[in-house]
């Protein structure tokens, strides 16, 4: 008999990381927010993802919503301690037992595919790694290999096996590289995503009117540039969107004013996350993250 897709209570301390590895340390650095939509492409270009998303996500009408829901969940792993995270890990899994249906081409799909599944988890970590590269604090090859191996960890809070993802970094470059090279699609939900990058939405609590419309174009401008910017050429010339020696050069130019802001940055935005949770308490505990009675907000 093969061992258990959940691992057991006793096993989530042994998971998830703790104050001093490299997840802790620098997962949630306010800069890589600039990442979150390249992750997002990532996660939707796959083509299970990307039917999951455009069938059963409100992600069109709530794109904000969407982004917290992630950060209550990723930082709910990294930071909430290992009863939180292995609860998190149990609500995520259930959650997506629920999304199934058929992709464009007919086939089949269910979010729970072993290949789907663990990329979404994959593409976290890609994103945080170059994010720190491009904006933040670049890695060494060993923080590289670290953070891949408590990622990995967490990863079976959610039910991804040892098998289902690459052992170690440099192994994991290769796996990446295939995916790009020949699984990942431009979907649906790709565009989706990015007119809603081009055109976002006012977040929580700021009201639609003048100075929105003021604000607007230039976030849009940013988030555009970050996200297209940081995706490889293969996926710009495969979603048709274009990408010019200007916008290189202002995105060169915002890493590297980013980067030099690391001396001053307040440790409370190099380490957003326990302060975050702080904040979401109530939403994370009424289960907003994901939760079976809330397939629409997925």
């Amino acid at each position: 008999m093969g061992a258990p897709i959940m691992p057991l209570a006793d096993d989530w301390p042994l998971l998830v990381p703790h104050p001093g590895t490299v997840a802790w340390r620098r997962a949630s650095d306010a800069r890589l927010l600039l990442a979150a939509g390249y992750a997002l492409l990532l996660q939707v270009s796959h083509p299970t993802v990307g039917a999951g998303v455009a069938e059963h996500s409100r992600f069109r009408d709530d794109p904000w919503g969407r982004l917290l829901r992630t950060l209550d969940y990723t930082y709910t792993m990294v930071y909430g301690g290992p009863w939180a995270a292995g609860e998190m890990g149990r609500r995520i899994r259930s959650f997506h037992k629920q999304i199934y249906g058929e992709r464009p081409d007919g086939q089949r799909y269910h979010a729970l595919e072993p290949e789907a599944y663990a990329w979404v988890h994959a593409t976290l970590a890609e994103a945080i790694v170059l994010a720190h590269e491009r904006f933040g604090r670049p890695f060494t090859r060993e923080q590289r290999e670290g953070l891949w191996r408590e990622w990995r960890s967490l990863g079976r809070l959610l039910g991804i096996r040892g098998r289902d993802l690459p052992g170690d970094w440099s192994t994991f470059r290769d796996y990446f590289q295939e995916m790009v090279d020949g699984g990942l699609q431009h979907t649906t939900a790709v565009d989706d995503v990015l007119e809603a990058l081009a055109r976002p939405a006012p977040p929580p609590l700021v009201p639609r009117g003048p100075a929105w419309a003021v604000a607007r174009l230039p976030l849009g401008h940013l988030l555009g540039l970050a996200t297209i910017g940081l995706l490889p050429a293969a996926l710009r010339r495969r979603f048709g969107v274009r990408w010019t020696r200007t916008e290189d050069l202002e995105l060169r130019a915002l890493g590297a004013a980013l980067r030099a802001s690391t001396p001053v940055m307040p440790s409370w935005l190099r380490s957003a996350g326990p302060g975050y949770l702080i904040w979401r308490q109530e939403a994370i505990t009424r289960g907003d993250v994901a939760s079976p009675s809330r397939l629409g907000r997925a």
